[in-house]
């Protein structure tokens, strides 16, 4: 994924050598990537998303259940969601070909939307069909997803006290052999430095963090995001500059982040609060930032102001 992973367990519950789950966990997120990657051509959705329109392709079942969950995501966010956005992230110059950042054209955004959308792909069987040239990008729910795998792989093996992060995605479970809570930062969306805006203790809960302080590009004083709007075609224009969501599934905490990320504050955190998610939101105000979050979140962490 193009990242790091730690993976942080009580040694006294495993039933296993800490060799043998360092070789189960690396093989886990082996096959991951040689499923899901859009970095390698060889990887099974890059050979799918290098087919015609109108062709199928047998899928290994995890591609299947990751494309489940991200139909979803999309259809519960009436498109804020959408795995199929690698097109326009290519062009953009997010994407894994794209040629370089740039703006493109309102013609360039229109042709690429054509070869969009999770309406143009079905599932057949153990086959993954597309009616267009669809190309499906699993980078907004593929960490997730690892780090569900992972955990799963350490509560098999007996282990009940971990903290797993990939690629900036967490869960913890348990607590550290003193007793103390896994403690974990939501950092504060500072673009040069690392400043933690809130403290949260974490006990069977993924988290993760979308934000738009990391990966952009900036031309004639105006700052595009790599967060795109599927539904614009063109990066969000609002004032969040990040959000945390905590949910037992760390896959549905990934996919959720993004959801919130492109509907933004006022959208993000109505639907957010009626669908009773646990998420913290920073929003730029002036020259600092204002922090909200839903009830969900303050029943898990109350409604402290950071640490």
């Amino acid at each position: 994924m193009g990242s790091t992973y730690s993976v942080k367990y009580v040694a006294d519950d495993a039933a296993v050598s800490k060799e043998q789950l360092r070789d189960e966990t690396e093989a886990i997120l082996a096959k991951i990537d040689s499923q899901m990657s859009t970095y390698r051509a060889d990887s099974d959705i890059e050979t799918f998303n290098a087919l015609p329109a109108g062709a199928c392709m047998a899928m290994p079942g995890e591609v299947l259940e990751l494309f489940r969950a991200g139909q979803q995501l999309s259809e519960e966010s009436a498109g804020a969601f959408d795995l199929t956005v690698e097109p326009l992230l290519d062009l953009w110059g997010f994407g894994p070909h794209g040629t370089g950042e740039r703006v493109p054209s309102a013609d360039e955004i229109a042709a690429a939307r054509e070869n969009m959308g999770h309406q143009h792909i079905r599932i057949d069987g153990e086959q993954l069909c597309k009616d267009v040239a669809v190309q499906v990008d699993f980078n907004s729910i593929a960490a997730g997803y690892a780090v569900e795998r992972v955990t799963a792989n350490l509560e098999a093996s007996g282990v009940r006290r971990y903290l797993v992060e990939i690629t900036g995605e967490l869960k913890a479970l348990g607590r550290k052999p003193d007793g103390a809570p896994w403690r974990i930062a939501i950092e504060a969306p500072h673009d040069n430095e690392r400043v933690a805006q809130r403290i949260v203790e974490l006990n069977g809960y993924g988290v993760s963090t979308s934000g738009d302080y990391r990966n952009y590009f900036e031309r004639d004083g105006k700052r595009y995001s790599h967060t795109l709007d599927p539904v614009t075609g063109a990066p969000i224009d609002h004032h969040l500059a990040a959000v945390t969501v905590v949910d037992r599934s760390t896959l549905r905490a990934d996919g959720l982040s993004t959801v919130l990320m492109v509907l933004g504050p006022e959208r993000g955190l109505a639907y957010a609060t009626e669908r009773g998610i646990a998420a913290f939101f920073v929003i730029r105000e002036g020259q600092g930032f204002i922090s909200k979050s839903t009830e969900a979140f303050d029943e898990l962490f109350g409604a402290g102001v950071g640490e």
